[in-house]
């Protein structure tokens, strides 16, 4: 799948993103382009949808919350996981919360304290 025009080579690649911080997945393709100056350097960009980005492998941020803690996974892994929503399950009702105790430092260290003789 690679593409020559000039000094410019292009593979498609695509990638599948997973969020660690809010467990929003997502995936993205791109096209890589690999492009050799008049000096012969090579440089390579990222291209999604005509638009210069930031390489996926480098640094790649959240699209949902701008966490930087994302997994990287080939295309595939996000859309296998989406399916139909389950099911609501039912909520059972509250039950009464026992009034809270409020410790205080003097409760903690009692058991350590030392008898007066």
């Amino acid at each position: 799948m690679s593409e020559v025009a000039g000094q410019i080579a292009a593979v498609h690649e695509s990638y599948a993103f997973a969020c660690m911080r809010c467990g929003h997945g997502w995936e993205r393709s791109y096209a890589i382009e690999h492009h050799t100056d008049t000096e012969g350097h090579e440089c390579v960009r990222y291209v999604v949808d005509g638009a210069v980005v930031p390489s996926p492998l480098s640094r790649p941020v959240c699209e949902n919350c701008d966490g930087h803690v994302v997994r990287i996974m080939r295309a595939g892994q996000v859309s296998s996981v989406r399916g139909p929503a389950p099911a609501p399950e039912r909520v059972p009702e509250r039950l009464p919360v026992p009034e809270a105790h409020h410790w205080h430092l003097s409760d903690l260290l009692h058991p350590f304290q030392r008898r007066a003789s």
